[in-house]
């Protein structure tokens, strides 16, 4: 392992970031409020690889319909992914899910307050559970998100890869017993407010005279990227059945993308309107009265493109075959739906 040679002690570190904290840390989020362990813990999950400005709507409105673990635990889980639908990863939601039900029905409802047992929830990773433990019990623990990367890479000028052995034992070394919760969201804002993807905002740093990146000009390009691959490109046919200003989902499988989400049915590549024909005759058993396909639009998952062709078929009777559910146009969507499957309804209302 690289040497890295950075001019503070682990407690002269921890006095400078907590009194620039005391000015200019942030104390006014939505989790900040009411604190407990719940509430820590759904904002932590819903954070990773999402910001805050995103997130907070969305912890809003999901903390109004679940403000505990036992309404969480004993919510269908349709209802779950409605609320989280937009915030992607929603394997994120589905582990909450989980989780809430173990917390609930097998721990008593004792939220877990130990690394180990925290990161025995669905979900919980070994940063989010000491996320967790600092912010809601007060504990010390280190944690290791994308912000505290992205600060300790520069601080240390780490020009290596991969980098997480390093900068965990970086983390640990500095992080603090004392204020633990404001020693935590200190890193995090940092991270957040300060250090930032791109031009970092070093002038108003409190470790300006000491970040090696900063000294040697090469703040920008740390932390280094991931070595980065060419993303395939999947492509698919939605079939969006409409009948009497009703369309037609189905529940996706319990795995792969989507999975649990209701989308509208779809079949492999960007099919031709008589190839839509055939198997709404085959596979739907139903004679379409018109076809219309509109212009194609991508959605990009991590590990992949996805090219959709949206394909409004409109039907003379309803489908006998493989019905869920049929939505009415423009009443209140109460289920969890996909980001493009929203947009592709949003534009069926509006041209309604």
């Amino acid at each position: 392992m690289k040497q890295h040679s950075f001019s503070l002690s682990a407690t002269t570190f921890q006095k400078k970031l907590l009194k620039w904290f005391d000015t200019h840390g942030r104390k006014d989020l939505p989790w900040q409020k009411n604190k407990n362990p719940y509430r820590v813990w759904i904002s932590e999950v819903m954070l990773q690889q999402t910001q805050v400005t995103t997130v907070i709507p969305y912890y809003e409105r999901f903390m109004e319909k679940f403000p505990d673990v036992e309404k969480l635990a004993k919510a269908d889980e349709n209802v779950v992914l409605h609320f989280w639908a937009g915030l992607g990863y929603y394997h994120r939601a589905r582990h909450l899910h989980s989780a809430s039900k173990k917390i609930f029905f097998t721990l008593d409802n004792q939220f877990p307050d130990n690394l180990e047992s925290l990161q025995t929830l669905p979900g919980v990773g070994r940063s989010t559970a000491a996320a967790i433990l600092s912010l809601a019990f007060e504990k010390p623990a280190t944690i290791l998100d994308g912000n505290v990367k992205r600060v300790l890479s520069r601080l240390h000028a780490i020009d290596e890869w991969p980098l997480d052995k390093t900068l965990w034992e970086i983390a640990e070394k500095y992080s603090a017993k004392k204020r633990p919760a404001d020693y935590t969201q200190a890193m995090m804002d940092l991270g957040a407010t300060i250090c930032i993807r791109g031009k970092p905002r070093c002038e108003r740093c409190p470790f300006v005279k000491n970040c090696l990146a900063h000294l040697q000009g090469i703040e920008k390009d740390l932390p280094l990227k991931k070595p980065t691959k060419k993303l395939p490109v999947k492509t698919v046919t939605f079939f969006i059945f409409r009948y009497q200003n009703h369309i037609f989902l189905e529940k996706r499988p319990a795995s792969g993308i989507w999975s649990g989400l209701f989308s509208f049915p779809e079949e492999s590549n960007l099919l031709t309107t008589s190839e839509i024909k055939k198997i709404c005759r085959k596979r739907f058993l139903c004679n379409p009265a018109k076809i219309q396909c509109w212009d194609s639009f991508r959605h990009t998952f991590t590990h992949f493109h996805l090219d959709i062709l949206p394909a409004i078929i409109d039907l003379k009777e309803s489908l006998e075959k493989e019905a869920q559910f049929w939505y009415k146009l423009e009443q209140n969507l109460n289920i969890g739906v996909p980001a493009p499957v929203k947009k592709l309804i949003t534009q069926l209302e509006t041209a309604s």
